[in-house]
């Protein structure tokens, strides 16, 4: 990183956590909206995030969310800020070593603990970011009418935008119109999510376990949660048995595993463009053969 402002401010923000000073600065690759650094200074190392001040203060409230709740592990947040016009957000440095077979199961088992905790409505306080796509979160007490409107509705919207009409609006209308059918029988209660759960978004620590990171937290259906697990892998078996162990999903599940799913894949369709777009297609029309 170049002498400037951000530089300046994280520094100072490191000098009044650690009192530590002459930072050495060295990249640790791209990520959502900005850059990612290992900063060391001393015998002591962050890891700093520097971009979009928003998405960053929305990845800081949902780690502390996550932290607070205490069942999952995730990075501790030192600081977060701006400088001319460009965010900062400040973490411990965690060395992340290969995870066993027992830290996934210990990750479903601690997943599950969090979901089992209630909670009042469905939503968050704050917009928060899926990606770089704003994530709204207006608080409600209808999961499907919040899902419908919030989630679908919204990636529905910004595609038709980004040019993807069509069919893929002709199934949409008609599955958000049926989409209260996936829960006749079944009432989900408000539990705190992670919100982007894929295989890259873990990780385990040698001596502390399994750890989460860059999460999109709101409270909704922990089902949610479960089906973006499975949308690009990354989690064997053994995670599944231990959340089940101590969280049974409902049978319906298999079923709605594919709605929570289309919301990431349409997120996809909208980030990165028309490669994710049959995916799109072959899960709305399993779904609407799903609601005859």
């Amino acid at each position: 990183m170049q002498d400037g402002a951000l530089k300046t401010a994280v520094e100072k923000a490191l000098a009044e956590q650690a009192g530590v000073g002459g930072c050495r600065w060295r990249t640790s690759g791209e990520g959502v909206g900005g850059t990612r650094w290992r900063v060391g200074a001393e015998d002591e190392t962050w890891f700093v995030k520097t971009g979009d001040a928003d998405v960053l203060a929305a990845e800081a409230d949902g780690l502390e969310a996550i932290a607070a709740h205490g069942a999952l592990r995730a990075p501790r947040v030192l600081q977060t800020g701006a400088a001319e016009g460009e965010g900062f957000l400040v973490l411990e440095w965690l060395a992340l070593t290969r995870a066993s077979a027992q830290d996934a199961a210990r990750l479903g088992e601690a997943l599950a603990r969090q979901h089992l905790a209630p909670a009042e409505r469905f939503g968050w306080p704050r917009a928060n970011f899926i990606g770089a796509t704003p994530q709204f979160n207006t608080l409600s007490h209808d999961w499907p009418a919040f899902f419908r409107e919030q989630r679908l509705g919204f990636q529905l919207r910004l595609a038709a935008e980004n040019g993807h009409r069509g069919e893929l609006q002709e199934l949409g209308a008609k599955l958000r119109v049926g989409a209260g059918g996936f829960f006749s029988d079944y009432s989900p209660r408000p539990a705190l999510l992670h919100g982007d759960l894929w295989g890259g978004n873990w990780g385990v620590v040698a001596d502390l376990g399994p750890v989460v990171f860059d999460p999109a937290v709101y409270w909704g259906d922990r089902e949610a949660d479960l089906a973006m697990t499975e949308l690009f892998g990354g989690f064997p078996p053994e995670f599944y048995s231990a959340y089940n162990s101590h969280a049974p999903l409902d049978a319906g599940y298999r079923v709605r595993r594919d709605l929570y799913k289309l919301y990431h894949v349409l997120n996809h369709l909208n980030l990165f463009g028309e490669g994710y777009l049959g995916q799109s297609l072959s899960l709305m029309r399993g779904l609407l053969a799903a609601l005859r």
